[in-house]
């Protein structure tokens, strides 16, 4: 009879242990949920950071990949309406906020539509950007962003500009629209067509003038559309000239003249090279340079700097330009012009700039003193007039 009383003083002191041995296995547990829910809380506050973080990056490579920088070129969407300002016979245009709204409602569609064809540029020429030594830093080509996120952009950009231009007459939708088509047309054909490439570029800048013009419904000088084209063809003609030194330097126009310019302010070049890169890889540099030569690029960019000043000058004196402003003190101007072709001369032919007219003016400290000169000289004289009459 001693070995049942045994086994149950065993068995109570086993259900006793066990007993023991829940409760502690309880706050355990309790410790332990506790502890996997504070860890799971900060990863939860670890993984939300993290994606705004993400969401951060991709919203500033969108960013980027619009290039801002280049909505500078929309200004002349605003030339008309400056000029018309002192002109007598178009104040009533041009006077009270709506006018206004409007110059900035077409600069805002010119932009929307200049970044969308960005995108459109991008996504076609993505292959040869992720091997070309500065445009692989692109947002798509570096693949912070999609192909389907660009066009997506793109898209998106071109029905935001469409809806801006419905509150603009209707000639401005019509001159936009020939310039969004222009533009498709470069993308993908004309930018690879030697010297049809930098004109096309230039009468994009004309279309930008005209639609300034039409947004308001004021006239535009036709000696200020040929001033806008030939400085337009100037500048596009520079940039070619330091692209073609690039590839002189890279040994794949035959050998380089001059000092080599720096990788930090070649552009490079959208499209297709006749060179090819090692093992069949994309090219790059632009199909064009293949038909431009650096000793006529000097001499056409010489010819287009000359004329782009005579233009301007006989512009600021002529019979209708006096009679339209009634003064012939515009003539004032013409040397800060001139002053600002041959510092971009310099640069272009010393420093090895024009790879990136946008950044050259807004870095260049002495071109951005010329503008400012230029644009107050010409207040000024606007103003003097004003307190005359």
């Amino acid at each position: 009879m001693s070995k049942p009383r045994s086994r149950n003083r065993e068995f109570q002191h086993g259900n006793d242990a066990g007993r023991g041995r829940a409760e502690p296995t309880g706050r355990n547990a309790r410790a332990t949920l506790r502890g996997r829910a504070e860890p799971t809380g900060g990863n939860a506050r670890a993984t939300l950071r993290g994606r705004a973080g993400s969401t951060g990056r991709n919203a500033r490579a969108a960013l980027r990949a619009l290039r801002p920088a280049q909505w500078l070129k929309n200004g002349i969407v605003a030339a008309a309406f400056f000029f018309a300002w002192r002109d007598p016979s178009q104040q009533e245009h041009v006077r009270g906020v709506w006018p206004v709204a409007c110059v900035a409602l077409a600069v805002f569609c010119f932009c929307c539509v200049s970044s969308a064809v960005y995108q459109l540029n991008d996504v076609r020429d993505v292959e040869a950007d992720r091997v070309h030594p500065v445009k692989r830093l692109r947002p798509l080509a570096a693949g912070e962003i999609s192909v389907a996120v660009a066009a997506a952009l793109a898209a998106g950009l071109l029905a935001l500009a469409a809806a801006a231009a419905v509150f603009l007459p209707g000639a401005f939708a019509w001159v936009a629209g020939a310039y969004v088509v222009m533009q498709v047309l470069y993308t993908f054909a004309l930018k690879r067509v030697a010297y049809v490439d930098v004109f096309v570029i230039a009468f994009g800048f004309v279309l930008r003038a005209v639609a300034g013009a039409a947004a308001v419904s004021v006239r535009i000088s036709p000696w200020l559309l040929l001033c806008t084209f030939l400085l337009a063809l100037f500048l596009a003609l520079c940039k070619r000239r330091h692209e073609k030194v690039l590839l002189e330097d890279d040994g794949e126009g035959g050998g380089s003249r001059g000092r080599s310019p720096s990788r930090e302010e070649g552009d490079g070049s959208r499209g297709r090279s006749p060179a090819r890169g090692e093992g069949g890889a994309p090219p790059l540099h632009r199909a064009a340079l293949a038909g431009y030569d650096r000793l006529q690029l000097d001499v056409q960019i010489a010819i287009t700097a000359g004329a782009t000043v005579v233009c301007y000058a006989i512009y600021t004196l002529a019979p209708e330009t006096v009679q339209r402003f009634g003064t012939d003190r515009l003539g004032l101007t013409v040397p800060f012009v001139l002053f600002g072709i041959f510092r971009y001369l310099t640069l272009v032919y010393q420093h090895e700039g024009g790879g990136r007219p946008e950044k050259v003016m807004l870095t260049d400290r002495t071109l951005i003193v010329t503008v400012i000169g230029y644009a107050l000289t010409v207040l000024a004289i606007f103003l003097e007039l004003g307190v005359r009459n």
